[in-house]
């Protein structure tokens, strides 16, 4: 009961998760390439003239939960982090019904499904393609809770830059 009430269980996950990782936040390139030691990852390319049910290659698994990266082509810029999964009130894992896949494809971005907001907001931007990396956390192999890694690669954005990337909208 305590754990749902404590203002510090933000802080106590991404703690925990830097004590893991060395006990430094370090980069955002550094935590990001911290990321490789998942076994369960991948890329994939899309552009607006792409179906992202067609494009996106994450594996189709229910329990699975993690992060994923939006990368702009033409530049490199990291401009979207997001998740699936959370914890509890007791820490444990709460996987999307539909898993990492599902939520990436039919999460809301822009008011809209991604499968319709992404391209209109590419092409709004002048975005030709973006770059999307994704990462397993949390699944066969691997027991990290995605959150408090999202907390970390987002705070230190913000350190190092001076705002979020450009698509996230809060921490």
């Amino acid at each position: 009961m305590w754990r749902r009430k404590c203002p510090f269980r933000r802080l106590r996950m991404i703690l925990i998760w830097l004590l893991r990782e060395g006990g430094s936040m370090g980069t955002v390139n550094e935590l990001i390439s911290n990321l490789n030691k998942y076994r369960i990852k991948g890329q994939f390319l899309f552009s607006t003239d792409d179906r992202l049910s067609q494009a996106c290659n994450i594996s189709v698994r229910k329990d699975y939960s993690g992060l994923y990266l939006f990368y702009e082509v033409d530049n490199g810029e990291l401009i979207y982090i997001g998740i699936s999964g959370r914890s509890n009130a007791a820490g444990e894992i709460v996987h999307r019904k539909d898993g990492l896949r599902g939520r990436f494809l039919t999460g809301k971005q822009f008011g809209e499904r991604r499968s319709i907001s992404l391209p209109s907001q590419m092409i709004a931007e002048g975005i030709s393609a973006l770059n999307i990396h994704w990462f397993v956390t949390y699944g066969e192999d691997s027991k990290d809770i995605p959150r408090p890694i999202e907390i970390s690669l987002l705070e230190t954005f913000r350190k190092e830059y001076g705002r979020l990337p450009k698509w996230n909208k809060k921490i």
